[in-house]
């Protein structure tokens, strides 16, 4: 029997994926302090174990917000170690619109909320990452993911060149069947949640 796809309306599409984003968010905000802890520890644990190459590369990572992986003790053991090539790398929003641009953080680097909320960096010289680390509210089997909806990483991703190594970096309660994606949706090169380390589903 030949494949049966089921299509979907832009506006049914774009329905659906707020509903994820917003199910994702309350889901990962339910979680305690103590749980959230356990689940980013493992999370860097995968992330350490199988992807040591990034102990020697510029790598772009987000400051955690409402409950994401708290990547910061990974951070900063790779800053310890030392090796050569390394930088960690926050996000700098230049506009609505725009790509997003990245410069160095080491502990004690001044942050300012930019006009998310979010800590970052407040002056430095922006650096190009070669890696990113991705927070999701929804990921699925095929390498796709929903994060907050303003399209900043897929425009980073599509804009680099070249196109840095993308991992997405989530929780179990964020696996969904389907994002649903959207012609500007960038596929993730891998995804790691407490689980484990998951390559994307050949299309």
């Amino acid at each position: 029997m030949p494949e049966t796809k089921l299509y979907i309306s832009a506006d049914a599409r774009a329905v659906c994926r707020g509903e994820l984003r917003k199910q994702g968010i309350e889901r990962r905000l339910a979680l305690s302090t103590d749980v959230c802890a356990v689940l980013s520890a493992k999370v860097c644990e995968h992330l350490k174990d199988h992807f040591p190459q990034l102990a020697r590369m510029r790598v772009g990572f987000c400051w955690p917000v409402k409950n994401e992986p708290d990547l910061r003790p990974l951070v900063m053991s790779w800053i310890a170690s030392g090796q050569a090539g390394f930088a960690a790398l926050l996000p700098v929003v230049l506009g609505i619109g725009s790509a997003l641009a990245f410069r160095e953080w080491v502990p004690g680097t001044p942050l300012v909320a930019d006009r998310y909320g979010i800590p970052t960096p407040r002056e430095g010289a922006f650096q190009v990452p070669e890696a990113l680390l991705l927070p999701v509210n929804a990921f699925d089997a095929a390498g796709y993911r929903i994060g907050y909806g303003g399209g900043f990483f897929d425009r980073t991703l599509a804009a680099l060149d070249p196109t840095p190594l993308s991992i997405g970096v989530g929780f179990e309660l964020a696996r969904v069947d389907s994002i649903h994606p959207e012609p500007h949706d960038v596929r993730l090169d891998a995804m790691v949640s407490e689980a484990g380390v998951f390559r994307h589903a050949p299309s």
